[in-house]
Parts: C-alpha cells; structure tokens; sequence
C-alpha cells in the first residue's frame, strides 16, 4: 500500500508495482498541511488511473471531525463514492457511520490505536480492514491474526477482518500519532493534519535555578528513525498480516518509487523462496538512496524506544539536483527535449524525470545532443534532448542524482 501526496507520487506507486495507494483530500486527513493535497475534483482521474492497472485506492479522512466539518465530510464521501474509490480510512465515528451508512468500505486508522481482539472485534461491525498500532511486536500482531482466523471474525463483507500494518517510513514519538505538542506550542493540531513538527528540531535543557543549559546528548530526542521492516520482512509476513503500508504521503515521488518498488521485490521474493541474505542487503542499499532519517526495526521485535535521530534532515546516500524542465517530446524518435535551467549535466548522469503523469522515472544518459549537435555536456541555457524509454510531458522536471 504505497502513499500518493500528489499525481507524480501516485504516478510513481502506480509504475512500480503497488497493490494499492492512500490519498487525502483537501483538509480532512493527517497530512493536510504537509504535501499539496489533491482535490474533490481530481476523485474521478485518481480512480481512472488505478483502475486501468487494477490498483485500490483507498481515501484518508482519518482526522479528528468537529461539528462544521460534517457538512464538508458527507459531501466528500458522496464524490467519493460517485468516483468509485474502493474504501475510506477513518478514526472518527462520525465519519465510520456516515460512511457505512452510504455504503463505503470502511478501513480503521491506526489513529484509533487497536491493541488487542475485543477492539478488533467491535470494530468489525464497521470495517474489513483495520490498521493496528505502531506499538505491538509481531508476536502480538499474530495473535490478533490466529484470533481472527480461529473466531471467523468477519466485517460487513462477510470476509474475514484484513489486518494492515506500518511497514515503512517516517515514526511518531506519540502512541498512534495521537500528538499535542503542536497544538501546544503554535495552536496547529496534528490530529486535524496540521503538526509543525515539533519532535523533529533539536532542544537544550535549562536549569531553572542555575540558568546552567546543556545539549541533549547531541541526539534528536523525540525523534525516532524510520521504520524499515524489509530486512525481516518474512517475519511481518508470517504474522498473518494482508497489507504493509509505507508511510510517505508528504515525500518525493522519487521516494515513492524506489521504496514502493523495492519492497515489491522483496515481498515476490519471498513467495518465491528467494528472499536471501545477500537480496536484503542490496535492498537496504537501495532504500538509503532516497530520504531517510535512518532505519530501525519500531516496536515489531520487542525494542524498547530508543531509535533517534541524530540529525534533522534525510541520511539519504543519493541526492537530486534540479537541472531542468520538460520542453518537447519526439514521439517517432522517442526522444525528449529539456531547457537546461540551473546545474550543467553530462553523457553518462544518472538522471531522475518527475511529472504529473510521468511520476519519477530514473535512467542514464547514454547519448546527448545540445543545440542540434551531439555533445557530452550540457550547461544554464542550452537546449538538451537525448532518447527515453517513456514520454515526457511538457515541464516535467528533469534532475541530475549525485552522490550526498
């Protein structure tokens, strides 16, 4: 299940083989404030598009809904439907009844925090799907899991409850998400999809008698690593679970298709019992290229907290720099044309492409042309242009990936 902040990331989750995608609309979902939301009007085309390569697609409203918020709830859950999405995430009952009253599936947020059966069960009169904690160890997720199984605990479908876990990204320090520093500190609730991100930026103590201030150990001390499960990704599997989720609705499509593709592999990998030492190595490798703020395995092997990050930004191992835009494509020819606009790129780059509707394709220049003539450089000014094997579309970004 792969995270969509915008068309070029659910380009990119699309071509890289997700099974389904998670998108907010507008301002009622846990990212309102952190990516460009689509819109109500963008429902129909999201559809489209995952239907053509079979995808689900799955509508985030999963914020806390106050009174003049449903009025705006039941008009997007009406488009919704109308549009054909597959089911709506939601942790507030307001939205779970208005849903299942209009006939939507219903999945429950992790913001709602199941920990054990009983919640499970109850929520089952509302949901086939249901995403649990961040804090349980595997072994508590596959006793949730045989439970399900061994008490045919079903949802309004008639199947059997769907479990859904974290798999990759970005942690809260706060149980489930549920935080309140933000609405604290600047009145921008994270629970209405507006966190400032507070837990991210590095603090100092001050004794109050003395004044005397020190340095938290250098660390970001509310800031855990990323979740990264791949490397134990046969365990997550075997604990019953029908859906891993990457977090990431507010990062690059370039992200997007490196991680969602990676652990496509990986997953294939293991139900054709090639799922090795030296494979999870190489993917480890590949998933510190995009942003990252290191990894660590959360909760699902019994670990205390203790995971932090030691810087403020992405540990990344791969970074892009932009180049320059889309200008034209030769489709007979199959070569794109860009207008080089900042850092001067080369015959032999590697190159990343985003767009709306290209998402975030990679490949390396073999052969170039600048202004009609073949050239091994491109500098601020030039006209570039050199053979793809996918259409670019008018102002489609173009990056240069050097080494971070």
């Amino acid at each position: 299940m792969a995270p969509a902040g915008n068309f070029e990331s659910m380009q990119a989750a699309l071509d890289n083989g997700c099974d389904s995608i998670y998108f907010g609309v507008e301002q009622l979902n846990m990212r309102a404030r952190a990516t460009v939301n689509f819109v109500m009007d963008d429902l129909p085309e999201i559809v489209r598009r995952c239907n053509e390569k079979n995808v689900r697609t799955y509508l985030t409203l999963n914020t806390i809904i106050y009174d003049h918020d449903l009025s705006v709830v039941k008009t997007l859950l009406t488009k919704a439907k109308e549009a054909g999405i597959t089911a709506v995430i939601a942790s507030d009952q307001a939205v779970i009844m208005t849903a299942k009253t209009m006939g939507i599936e219903v999945h429950i947020s992790t913001q709602l925090n199941v920990t054990n059966i009983e919640t499970v069960k109850f929520y089952s009169l509302f949901a086939d799907t249901i995403v649990l904690s961040r804090e349980l160890s595997l072994r508590q997720v596959k006793k949730i899991t045989d439970e399900i199984e061994k008490e045919q605990i079903k949802g309004p479908s008639g199947n059997l409850v769907e479990i859904e876990i974290f798999g990759h990204g970005a942690l809260c320090m706060a149980v489930s998400g549920k935080c309140y520093l933000s609405l604290h500190s600047h009145n921008s609730s994270a629970n209405r999809g507006a966190c400032k991100q507070n837990c991210r930026k590095k603090y100092t103590v001050i004794d109050q008698e003395s004044g005397f201030e020190i340095e938290i150990d250098n660390e970001y001390m509310m800031s855990p690593k990323d979740l990264c499960t791949l490397d134990f990704l046969d365990q997550v599997i075997d604990s019953g679970i029908k859906v891993l989720k990457i977090e990431g609705r507010g990062r690059a499509a370039d992200y997007v298709a490196t991680v969602v593709k990676t652990y496509r592999e990986a997953i294939d990998a293991y139900y054709e019992g090639t799922f090795t030492k030296e494979k999870i190595n190489i993917w480890m490798e590949t998933l510190a290229t995009v942003y990252n703020r290191g990894f660590w395995s959360g909760y699902y092997l019994g670990q205390k907290l203790g995971e932090w990050s030691d810087n403020p930004g992405s540990s990344a191992t791969q970074k892009k720099v932009y180049v320059g835009k889309g200008v034209h494509f030769f489709q007979k020819a199959s070569v794109g044309e860009f207008k080089i606009e900042a850092y001067d790129i080369k015959q032999g780059d590697k190159i990343l492409i985003t767009g709306p509707s290209t998402g975030a394709q990679e490949m390396v220049i073999d052969e170039m042309y600048v202004n009609e003539k073949i050239a091994e450089k491109a500098t601020k000014g030039d006209s570039c242009t050199f053979k793809l094997p996918f259409r670019i579309r008018l102002s489609d970004k173009l990056y240069k990936i050097v080494e971070a």
